[in-house]
């Protein structure tokens, strides 16, 4: 039985946006001031704060194969509501650190209900999108995350500056704790597990952990977050080399501006022309952005490339997580989210040594200008592989 009502921002959506919105601010926070914590707090090298920052991802990867399952096991609203609570004790769990292994432990075991909460998150909302209306809802869903890339290293940045790294933690602690009571307020249904997965059998299956019929769009997805890898690990460096560091923060908000101000028609063009009509035009934009950055040599520039990029990948991204719960029924949700996020975490992860080692051989505007090509690649891949085999089924 749908749990959605034909308004788009009901109560239970606007719960879901806000969890996941304080959950990806703490998330964002975190990985801004973590290493500035190791090395001036606990006397660590850059390397250890590397390393701190790799095992959240490394776990988060590693569990995010198991996410569907557990999801189809256990239910939506037990999932939630676990994951949102161990994903908050560990939040807490900062404020005992008094060195580095017991920072390294926290964080392995943090990126674990990471996973696993960002995967069960989505098919929930979806629950409470309107069937008409789900590329919209969908948009609006994805652009909390995108606006915690802004507000998260904004405020945990801002905060350092006044007060102690335990207040810091403290604060960050309590706002999560906050996207737990959403969660909790909830109206989530049971799930009604199909009488096949109820039978017991021997041994596992490709499908037990991921969902064959998205390999294509997450395909699309890794490729996508591999290019954006290099605005979100080298855009400051590459800025700072550029003499434009103080620029910088406006980048980001300009970022998050371009992707809220086309928000309302992208979703609206999505539900009635179908996903291409945003895909194609946003993948361009997204490589016109890039290539711009290759030009940038004043602060204008660099602005120009933000307006670009927040309006291309900011469309592209929620669009792809539509397309692939679209893709699939309901009991395979949790399955398909799992490996879209498995594809773009691979794609972030591995994107960023790769861009690092462009840079170390050749020079920052050669490494975007690759992105470029790849983001047209994409495109192309797209087209072949997604538009034409799987739009048809969701029409």
């Amino acid at each position: 039985m749908s749990v959605t009502t034909e308004r788009l921002w009901n109560r239970s959506f606007i719960l879901c946006v806000l969890n996941n919105l304080f959950v990806f601010i703490y998330y964002f926070a975190m990985l801004a001031v973590l290493p500035i914590y190791i090395v001036k707090d606990l006397a660590g090298s850059v390397e250890e704060a590397g390393l701190a920052l790799t095992l959240f991802l490394a776990s988060s990867i590693a569990v995010r194969p198991f996410s569907g399952m557990i999801i189809q096991k256990m239910g939506k609203r037990l999932t939630m509501r676990g994951s949102s609570t161990f994903f908050a004790v560990f939040a807490f769990a900062y404020l005992f650190i008094d060195n580095m292994w017991s920072l390294l432990l926290i964080r392995f075991l943090h990126g674990i209900w990471f996973s696993v909460l960002t995967t069960v998150a989505v098919p929930v909302a979806n629950d409470f999108i309107p069937e008409h209306r789900k590329g919209e809802g969908m948009g609006y869903y994805v652009m909390s995350t995108n606006l915690g890339v802004v507000f998260g290293p904004l405020i945990a940045l801002t905060m350092i500056q006044f007060y102690s790294f335990q207040i810091l933690f403290g604060a960050l602690a309590v706002l999560i704790s906050l996207g737990l009571i959403f969660s909790w307020l909830l109206n989530i249904p049971a799930n009604q597990i199909p009488q096949q997965h109820k039978m017991n059998k021997k041994g596992f299956k490709l499908d037990d952990f991921l969902e064959p019929k998205v390999f294509a769009v997450s395909g699309v997805a890794l490729l996508t977050a591999f290019a954006y890898s290099s605005i979100t690990s080298f855009i400051t460096v590459y800025s700072e080399s550029k003499q434009l560091l103080a620029y910088t923060s406006v980048f980001f908000i300009l970022f998050a501006a371009s992707m809220l101000i086309v928000r309302p028609w992208v979703g609206k063009i999505y539900d009635r022309q179908g996903p291409s009509a945003v895909i194609v035009p946003s993948f361009i934009f997204f490589a016109i952005g890039l290539v711009v950055v290759t030009l940038v040599n004043n602060q204008w520039m660099l602005w120009l490339s933000a307006i670009f990029i927040g309006i291309g990948y900011g469309s592209v991204f929620p669009c792809l997580q539509t397309l692939t719960i679209q893709t699939v029924d309901k009991q395979r949700m949790g399955h398909a989210i799992s490996t879209f996020f498995i594809c773009f975490d691979i794609g972030l992860a591995v994107g960023s040594v790769v861009m690092g080692l462009v840079i170390a051989q050749w020079s920052f505007e050669f490494m975007y200008l690759c992105c470029a090509v790849l983001v047209i690649l994409t495109l192309l891949f797209y087209q072949k592989y997604v538009s034409k085999k799987m739009i048809e089924k969701i029409e």
